[in-house]
């Protein structure tokens, strides 16, 4: 006979799990309410830096950016990665494939700092030969963000292609519906739970990123975590971590939002089956 529930060692090694990853992320949520500017020493409840966070026009400003560029480039990424996996999964071998596969593979191992100074090269020798960008800033982040964040959604969306049941689209072919229409009616909802993701993800990504941002952007245009890193340059501001609180619970809800969505649309299908 079987023993139901969990051995200490396994309740050991999860609790051991989840407070190595977040333990930290805790410590910060709490020391985001503390009184003291001394972000290492108590000093006291207090909520003052979510006010004088609300005041900072710098945070503020670049917050507002950040969130801007992600979601351009979520969507972007979405529709490009989208059309590189529908092409890889359902027009075979075409010449050309091997290379493509090896961009988007590339895309996910090349370090940052690689992808960022090559990124900046382009920009400057396009400068020197068409005059196009007249200076870094908003245009040039989303676009070295989309090269990126687009291989990353490509992924996501092959996979839930790769293991879709064809004989839906065939039948909707032989109903006399055109290559778009199948695609439109039949083949996105059923890859719209890999869509959410694929967006979710090029939206993180684009709005942590920092190593990339930093070679793309002008004085122009500086992002949020780029402000964040100059502050913590000069010392922990406690304003930091009231705005490290916040993002962490603007995760949390898109989580379980998101979460909420695919479960549902699941239940939805399971129920019409």
């Amino acid at each position: 006979m079987k023993k139901t529930g969990l051995s200490p060692f396994i309740i050991a090694c999860l609790l051991f799990g989840f407070t190595f990853l977040y333990a930290p992320i805790i410590m910060l949520i709490i020391f985001s309410f503390n009184a003291s500017k001394l972000v290492t020493v108590w000093g006291g409840f207090s909520t003052k830096w979510y006010f004088e966070l609300m005041h900072d026009e710098q945070i503020l400003g670049a917050a507002y950016l950040s969130f801007k560029i992600a979601s351009i480039n979520a969507c972007l990424s979405v529709v490009i990665g989208t059309m590189a996996a529908y092409a890889l999964v359902r027009y075979g071998r075409f010449r050309g494939r091997a290379i493509m596969i090896q961009s988007i593979s590339s895309r996910l191992v090349l370090p940052d700092v690689i992808l960022g100074l090559s990124i900046l090269m382009l920009f400057v020798s396009l400068q020197n030969l068409i005059g196009w960008p007249a200076q870094r800033g908003v245009m040039t982040i989303i676009i070295a963000h989309v090269t990126f964040s687009s291989a990353y959604v490509a992924i996501v969306v092959q996979s839930r292609l790769a293991g879709l049941d064809r004989s839906f689209e065939e039948a909707a072919f032989d109903l006399g519906a055109g290559p778009f229409t199948v695609f439109r009616t039949v083949t996105l909802p059923m890859i719209a739970p890999s869509l959410v993701a694929g967006w979710l993800l090029a939206f993180i990504l684009s709005f942590d990123d920092l190593v990339i941002a930093s070679f793309a952007s002008g004085p122009s245009a500086t992002t949020l975590p780029m402000v964040i890193f100059s502050k913590v340059r000069l010392g922990i501001n406690p304003e930091v971590n009231a705005l490290a609180t916040i993002i962490v619970f603007a995760v949390a809800v898109g989580v379980i939002f998101a979460g909420g969505l695919l479960q549902r649309q699941s239940d939805t299908r399971a129920g019409g089956k």
